[in-house]
C-alpha cells in the first residue's frame, strides 16, 4: 500500500481471524515502525508481545476485561524508558561516527543535556517518555496495516496492575500504551463501512495563530 492508502483504510478493530502472526510478519512489522523519530534520536520505548493464552489473560485482567485482549493474535505492551541515558552514549557515538555531530566536543556536549534531562522530577520525564513512545505507537499502527494486519490501540488500563503482571520496573518505565494486533475478521465490519467523522482540515489547522472555534449559541453570562 502506499501512505495514502494506509492513512485512509486503516481502522481500529476488535474483531479478529482465529490466524497467528508469525515472527517473520512481526518482525517486519517492528523493523518499520521503529523508525519513528524520537527525542534526541533517544528511542526511549520496548514492547512485550503477548501471543500465549496465560500472558493475554493477564494482560486482559489489566485491561478491564476488554475482550479484544484475549482475542487478538498478539497483545503488545508498550513502555516509555523514563531514564533518557539508557541509551544516550550509544545513540551519541552513532551520530558522531556518521557525521552528523562534527566532534567529539559536541557529542559530550549533547550527552550533557541528555544527562540533565534525567535530572528532572518524575512528572517531566513521563511527560517526555510519552510524547515520543507515542509517535512509535502510531507507526507501529500503521506499519501494521501495511502487512494487512489490523491494530486497536487501548488507553483504558491499570498502568501498576501492567506493571506488576509483567514485572515492570515502574521506577524506571511507563506504561504508554496497549495495542492488540491480528488479521480482520471475515465479518469485521469496520473495515467496509464508511469512516467515522473526522473534523476538517481548515477547522483544525490555524495559520500563524491559534484561532479557537466560537461556540454558534454561547452561554450567557452570570450575573
Amino acid at each position: 500500500m502506499d501512505f495514502e492508502e494506509v492513512a485512509t483504510t486503516r481502522r481500529s478493530l476488535h474483531e479478529y481471524a482465529d490466524e497467528p502472526l508469525d515472527d517473520e510478519t512481526l518482525e517486519t512489522i517492528f523493523e518499520n515502525a521503529i523508525q519513528a523519530p524520537s527525542s534526541y534520536n533517544l528511542q526511549p520505548w520496548e514492547f512485550v508481545v503477548l501471543r500465549e493464552d496465560e500472558t493475554q489473560e493477564a494482560l486482559r485482567e489489566a485491561a478491564y476485561d476488554q475482550e479484544h485482549v484475549t482475542g487478538a493474535a498478539a497483545s503488545v505492551v508498550i513502555l516509555g524508558n523514563k531514564d533518557p541515558e539508557a541509551h544516550a552514549e550509544t545513540v551519541a557515538d552513532d551520530m558522531l561516527e556518521k557525521g552528523y555531530l562534527p566532534n567529539e566536543e559536541v557529542r559530550d556536549g549533547i550527552l550533557e543535556n541528555i544527562a540533565g534531562m534525567a535530572d528532572l522530577p518524575e512528572q517531566e520525564r513521563r511527560v517526555w517518555t510519552v510524547r515520543s513512545t507515542s509517535l512509535v505507537a502510531m507507526s507501529l499502527m500503521h506499519a501494521a496495516w501495511n502487512e494487512g494486519v489490523a491494530t486497536c490501540p487501548i488507553g483504558g488500563f491499570d498502568s501498576d496492575a501492567v506493571l506488576d503482571a509483567f514485572d515492570v520496573d515502574g521506577d524506571q518505565y511507563e506504561p504508554v500504551m496497549l495495542l492488540t494486533m491480528g488479521i480482520p475478521a471475515a465479518d469485521a465490519g469496520e473495515l467496509d463501512a464508511e469512516r467515522k467523522y473526522r473534523r476538517p482540515v481548515d477547522e483544525v489547522v490555524h495559520y500563524e495563530e491559534f484561532t479557537p472555534e466560537q461556540s454558534a449559541d454561547p452561554a450567557p453570562a452570570d450575573d
